[in-house]
C-alpha cells in the first residue's frame, strides 16, 4: 500500500460507505477524532428525535403517550438485533446497563446449571465484567476461574479449552478485547464451551456496530453490549442484552422487576414473567434515551455491518502500515494483533511514554485513548472516520515523537480517561 497522504484521499473518494460521514454532527471542525470506540459522534438526526419524544409525546402527550412507549425496550432492541447482531426478532431487549445487564444474564445462566460451582473469565478483560463476575461467584460460593490472555494478541484458544469442564457453569468472555482489540472466534468458542455443558455470555461493547456478528447462525446464547460506542447512542445510553429464542422460557432473571411481570397493570401479589425476551425487563425504559440509540442504530443498519467490517480493517490497517513505517523507528511497538482478521477496529500502540503522548495528541487536534500500562488506543469508527483522517492523525503523532512535544506533559496521570 502507498503510505501518501494522496494514496489515503484515494481510498476516501473510492469508499462506499463516505456518505454517512455528513450525517454526523461535528465532522468539519478539524478535529481528528479517533476515539469513537469509547464514545460516537451524535448523529444529525439525534436532537431532532430528542425534541420530537420531549416536546411531542412527553411535553404534549404526557401519560397518554405511554401506549408508544411501554414496548420501546422490545422495539429498539429489534432494531439493534436483527440491523446489527443477527439476531432474529424478540431476541434482543434494550434495558438498562451493561454491567446490570451482564449480572442479569449470568446469573439466569448459573441458575440453568445446576450443580455446576465455576465461572469462566478472561484475566484481561474489561473490569466491570470481571468484577461482576467476581461478585456472583462471591455471594454464590462459587470459584473463578480466570483464563490468562495475552495483553497484545488476546485469549487463546488453547487456554480456554484447558480451563473447561464439567464444573464450569458459565464463560464470560468479550467479543473484542477493550484493550488490544484483539477479535475472539464466537462461534469456536461458543461450541467449545457448549461441548463443555456450559454456557456463554458474550460482551460485545467493542464490536457491535464495528465487526460483523451472526449471533443466530453462530448459536450464540446470551450476549449484552453498550449502545454509546460505535452505535452513537449517546453517553450514558442504556445497553442491550441478547437471549437466544430457544433459551427464554427456561432461564429467569434474578431481578424480578414489574415490566418483566405479565400482565404487569394488574399489580398482581406474585412474580409471573411473561414469555419471550420480556422477562428480562425489570423497571420503566428509558424513553428519551432509547431514542437517540434508535437513531444511531439505524444508521449502523443502513450501512451494513459487513461493508462497516471491511472498511474497519482497511482503516486499521492502513494505521499500522503507518505506525510501522513512521512510529515505530521512535520507540513505538504494535499492541494489537497484525492480522486484520484478528483485530475489532481498534488499533493499540505501546511507548513507555504514552499517557504523555496521549495529552500531546489531543493538544494537536487528535483526539485518542489511553490505557493501561503504556497504551495509547486509536479507534477509527468506520461510518463517519476517513482514510485521511488516520493518515494526518499518525502524521502528527509522528511530529510529536520528533520534536518532543510530548515532553512538556506531566509523566502522571492527572485525569481519568
Amino acid at each position: 500500500m502507498h503510505l501518501t497522504r494522496a494514496a489515503a484521499e484515494a481510498l476516501d473518494d473510492a469508499d462506499p460507505l463516505a456518505g454517512f460521514r455528513d450525517r454526523f454532527a461535528g465532522v468539519d471542525d478539524g478535529l481528528l477524532y479517533l476515539d469513537g470506540n469509547s464514545l460516537g459522534r451524535m448523529p444529525r438526526d439525534t436532537p431532532a428525535a430528542l425534541a420530537r419524544v420531549a416536546e411531542e409525546e412527553w411535553g404534549r402527550g404526557l401519560v397518554g403517550s405511554w401506549a408508544g412507549w411501554i414496548d420501546v425496550g422490545t422495539r429498539v432492541g429489534d432494531v439493534i438485533g436483527t440491523g446489527v447482531l443477527g439476531a432474529r426478532p424478540g431476541e434482543v431487549l434494550l434495558a438498562n446497563t451493561t454491567t446490570v445487564d451482564l449480572y442479569e444474564l449470568v446469573v439466569a445462566a448459573a441458575d440453568a446449571r445446576p450443580g455446576r460451582d465455576v465461572l469462566v473469565c478472561c484475566a484481561d478483560d474489561f473490569p466491570t465484567d470481571r468484577y461482576v463476575v467476581a461478585g456472583i461467584a462471591a455471594a454464590r460460593g462459587m470459584t473463578v476461574r480466570e483464563v490468562p490472555a495475552d495483553v497484545d494478541e488476546g485469549l487463546d484458544p488453547a487456554d480456554l479449552a484447558a480451563a473447561l469442564d464439567e464444573r464450569v457453569a458459565v464463560v464470560v468472555l468479550s467479543a473484542v478485547a477493550y484493550r488490544s482489540g484483539a477479535l475472539a472466534d464466537v462461534p469456536a468458542v461458543t461450541a467449545a464451551a457448549r461441548d463443555a455443558g456450559a454456557l456463554v455470555v458474550w460482551d460485545l461493547s467493542h464490536a457491535a456496530g464495528a465487526v460483523e456478528l451472526d449471533l443466530a447462525a453462530h448459536g450464540v446464547d446470551l450476549a449484552v453490549g453498550c449502545t454509546y460506542k460505535y452505535l452513537n447512542g449517546g453517553p450514558g445510553a442504556p445497553a442491550f442484552l441478547y437471549v437466544r429464542r430457544e433459551l427464554q422460557e427456561s432461564l429467569r432473571q434474578p431481578i424480578w422487576g414489574w415490566f418483566g411481570q405479565r400482565d404487569q397493570f394488574a399489580m398482581g401479589p406474585v412474580y409471573d414473567p411473561v414469555p419471550g425476551i420480556g422477562r428480562f425487563a425489570t423497571g420503566t425504559p428509558p424513553v428519551l434515551a432509547a431514542a437517540a440509540v434508535e437513531v444511531g442504530a439505524r444508521l449502523v443498519a443502513e450501512a451494513r455491518t459487513g461493508r462497516l467490517a471491511a472498511k474497519g480493517r482497511a482503516l486499521t490497517g492502513l494505521l499500522v502500515d503507518l505506525a510501522d513505517a513512521h512510529l515505530a523507528p521512535h520507540g513505538v511497538a504494535l499492541a494489537s494483533p497484525r492480522d486484520a482478521a484478528r483485530r475489532g477496529s481498534h488499533v493499540t500502540l505501546a511507548h513507555p511514554h504514552a499517557w504523555q503522548l496521549t495529552q500531546a495528541l489531543v493538544d494537536r487536534g487528535v483526539v485518542p485513548d489511553f490505557r493501561t500500562p503504556d497504551r495509547v488506543r486509536l479507534g477509527p469508527a468506520p461510518l463517519y472516520t476517513r482514510f485521511v483522517d488516520v493518515w494526518d492523525a499518525v502524521d502528527r503523532f509522528r511530529a510529536i515523537l520528533e520534536d518532543g512535544g510530548w515532553s512538556a506533559h506531566p509523566e502522571e496521570r492527572t485525569r481519568v480517561t
